[in-house]
């Protein structure tokens, strides 16, 4: 039996997003060593902030100023950090509930091991050393040995004998109003018998399809059944090397970690007995030269599994109607 095929992979996409005041005004606090709040219509106050009122809908901004030292509420243990977590030995997942507020933040416990740990312990933020306006400007939570409530605001008149920290305006100077977060997803990809075949087919530089019993359709990369009939394709078909472009469009934008200058070509390549097109890059060609019915063929580097792009054949244009069920 051939040997499984697996690879790495990496999808991560940076998010930017804007802030609404709430949102602004706490992570504009935590850069001020500043945890905040927002109080709900039925009087809780709610940590993280939020802009809407989780029981009514309502829009709620009134902003309040809550303890940075807190209580255990449940928990969990992290053996093994991954990247990107906030620390990078074992640690716990807590959730908290600040001194002042009624709802619990998550983040990690700096803890020297499980027994360490337990609900209703006492823990107090470690601050980041810098600190940008985002919610890792709580480097971690540390185990909080000092008189329980130490630590809380003090109220001032307008929250006397409320029991609640003083209100707070949320105004700070040069508040953040935006951030990007970062979203990654690391996983083992194992393709499949049909795309293990492709794939060992195009380490020996040849593309290879699979034809559907039913419909005669030979789709490239190949999917292990076909997509219109639902039964499986079996049988191998090789295609190629050349093919034609169907569509096509100019890249702008350089993305990030990729050595190709912009602007470039990807198209949609209909490969000579194929009745699936692929995509690819064009080069070898201006970009503004590009067209459709541009006759094509791969171009491989002496090390890579895969075409690197592909090129122009120097043959005459195909007719659109050679291909124009391809696009």
């Amino acid at each position: 039996m051939p040997e499984v095929l697996t690879a790495p992979l990496v999808v991560e996409f940076p998010f930017t997003r804007s802030l609404g005041p709430v949102q602004s005004a706490f992570l504009t606090g935590l850069r001020e060593r500043t945890v905040l709040g927002v109080t709900a219509s039925d009087g809780r106050v709610i940590v993280p902030p939020t802009e809407y009122d989780p029981v009514t809908a309502e829009e709620i901004r009134d902003l309040v100023e809550v303890g940075t030292s807190g209580t255990v509420t449940t928990w969990a243990w992290n053996p093994s950090p991954r990247r990107g977590q906030p620390l990078t030995t074992p640690f716990a997942w807590v959730l908290v509930r600040l001194d002042g507020a009624d709802t619990a933040l998550l983040h990690a416990l700096d803890a020297p091991g499980p027994d360490a740990v337990s609900t209703g312990m006492r823990v107090r933020v470690r601050w980041a050393p810098e600190r940008t306006g985002a919610i890792t400007d709580i480097a971690c939570f540390e185990p909080d040995d000092s008189a329980a409530g130490e630590g809380r605001p003090e109220p001032d008149d307008g929250a006397e004998g409320t029991g609640r920290p003083a209100r707070h305006s949320g105004e700070f100077a040069d508040p953040v109003t935006g951030i990007t977060a970062p979203a990654r997803l690391d996983y083992t990809y194992a393709p499949g018998r049909a795309q293990s075949r492709y794939l060992r087919a195009l380490s020996e530089h040849r593309i290879v399809g699979e034809r559907c019993p039913s419909c005669r359709k030979v789709y490239v990369p190949p999917r292990g059944a076909c997509p219109t009939c639902g039964v499986a394709t079996d049988t191998q078909v090789e295609v190629g090397p050349g093919g034609t472009v169907t569509t096509f469009c100019i890249v702008n934008i350089k993305a990030k970690n990729l050595d190709i200058e912009v602007p470039y070509v990807y198209a949609h390549i209909a490969l000579d007995g194929a009745d699936l097109a692929l995509h690819a890059r064009i080069g070898g060609i201006p970009y503004d030269q590009v067209r459709m019915g541009l006759r094509v063929e791969p171009v491989w580097t002496e090390d890579s599994r895969f075409p690197d792009h592909y090129r122009p054949t120097g043959e005459p244009d195909a007719d659109y109607d050679s291909y124009k069920e391809l696009i």
